[in-house]
């Protein structure tokens, strides 16, 4: 029998869009000054703003802080979240 592991909670925490603490990261797939991407168990989020670093990241426990000025977050859904149809014209 094949077992699908559990998804990792995920969860944000916001203070004064200058520090943005969250949990659920699985993987961090770019970042710059301007952009942050980390691939969470709720689909990518996409961290935009200025003079944005990473402060912390631990993958094992699913860690990541984020420090700057925070303008904007977006989730990208997940591969498994997309429809047949959508798939055909990637």
């Amino acid at each position: 029998m094949n077992e699908t592991p559990a998804a990792k909670k995920h969860s944000l925490i916001l203070d004064n869009r200058r520090k943005l603490s969250l949990t659920g990261a699985e993987d961090v797939s770019g970042f710059n000054e301007e952009s942050v991407a980390v691939k969470t168990s709720a689909g990518t989020l996409i961290i935009k703003g200025s003079g944005l670093h990473i402060d912390k990241l631990n993958l094992e426990t699913g860690d990541v802080n984020v420090e700057g000025m925070i303008n904007s977050l977006q989730y990208i859904g997940s591969d498994s979240s997309r429809s047949r149809f959508s798939k055909l014209f990637r």
